[in-house]
């Protein structure tokens, strides 16, 4: 099958490599879609994957194609996105259902081969079925949509909320479809680049801030009748957004770090002095839950698609081949054009 392979920092080559085999209790997926995370480019030019060569990628759907032994035949040819973390069921945090918080995991994508290929295998257990409706490129964005909910849960939020959110890049933005089909009353989204903000505004999200043109605590204040945001999610993982989100939310209100940092993060004196004297809630969040219904925030992703509340294709900004994925990586890392999701398709996008 053809595949990108990472044999080392920069060296991702599109080659021939064998076609996995499925073994018992799971499946093979030609795989339609797989979108570049904002952690693959760091993993691919600067940090690398837990062992070379590998093939990155943990972002997709695709259509099983092949059974190992003992997996129900009815599953052949449906449409799944896939978790890509693989528990050890073994440790406290499995024990109780808190998969991402395993301390003993398998990841497809780092850790293992992903996704940046024609097919993959997976167990059975990581699968979430889709209705032939939903298309390749939307579920391969189940993925990012189960982080931006899990994030929402951590923060509590609530109909009527009011929510700021520090980063408008894919995360942000599905963050911000996420607080409209909650029901927040309103959405307030941040970002030092203009274009992003650009095509916030393009995609309906009106309230929009440079926080280099602005302060984002007066700004706050001015869209929400003088209290700030009810909820503040730091979703680009800086010490200057998580500061922002300190400022712009109320007394009492509920943070939720986010954000990934590729560096160091620091806090002022007067942005520790936001949370004294507001008396703040301040959580982490990290990836999402897959546990057993009504917990899987998986399968509410995949069930809102389904049924047109949530409409993720908007965010798709490029499409690209195997044979072009390094170029559409190389030109993330660069920013040498806008971009929000970039899609790669192994197979055509047909599957």
């Amino acid at each position: 099958m053809k595949a990108n392979v990472l044999h080392g920092l920069g060296d991702l080559r599109a080659e021939e490599i064998a076609t996995p085999a499925p073994g018992p209790g799971e499946v093979l997926l030609r795989i339609g879609a797989c979108g570049v995370c904002g952690s693959d480019i760091p993993r691919v030019f600067t940090k690398g994957t837990y062992r070379f060569p590998t093939v990155p990628g943990h972002e997709f759907a695709g259509r099983v194609v092949a059974l190992g032994d003992g997996v129900d035949p009815a599953l052949l040819h449906r449409k799944a996105a896939v978790f890509p973390l693989l528990p050890c069921r073994r440790c406290p945090s499995c024990e109780i259902g808190e998969y991402a918080l395993c301390d003993d995991y398998d990841y497809m994508g780092s850790r293992r081969d992903g996704a940046f290929a024609e097919y993959i295998v997976s167990p059975v257990w990581n699968l979430v079925l889709a209705p032939d409706t939903l298309g390749f490129e939307e579920l391969a964005m189940t993925e990012p949509a189960a982080v931006a909910v899990h994030a929402l849960r951590q923060a509590g939020l609530d109909v009527g909320d009011s929510v700021f959110i520090s980063g408008a890049g894919p995360i942000g933005l599905m963050l911000a479809y996420w607080a409209k089909a909650w029901g927040a009353s309103r959405i307030l989204l941040a970002d030092v680049d203009e274009t992003k903000l650009a095509f916030a505004r393009s995609l309906g999200f009106a309230d929009v801030l440079n926080p280099l043109q602005g302060d984002a605590g007066e700004w706050a204040k001015a869209r929400t009748e003088g209290r700030g945001a009810d909820v503040a999610i730091e979703g680009a993982g800086i010490s200057a957004s998580w500061e922002n989100c300190l400022r712009a939310v109320r007394k009492l209100g509920r943070v939720v770090l986010m954000g990934n940092p590729a560096g160091g993060m620091a806090l002022s004196q007067d942005g520790y002095w936001e949370m004294l004297r507001k008396q703040l809630t301040v959580r982490g969040t990290w990836n999402s839950s897959f546990a057993a219904s009504p917990r899987n925030e998986w399968r509410l992703v995949v069930d809102s698609m389904a049924s047109g509340r949530l409409d993720l294709k908007p965010l798709i900004s490029h499409r690209c081949s195997l044979e072009d994925a390094f170029e559409a990586m190389r030109m993330m890392r660069d920013r040498t054009a806008f971009f929000n999701k970039v899609m790669i398709l192994p197979s055509g996008g047909e599957v």
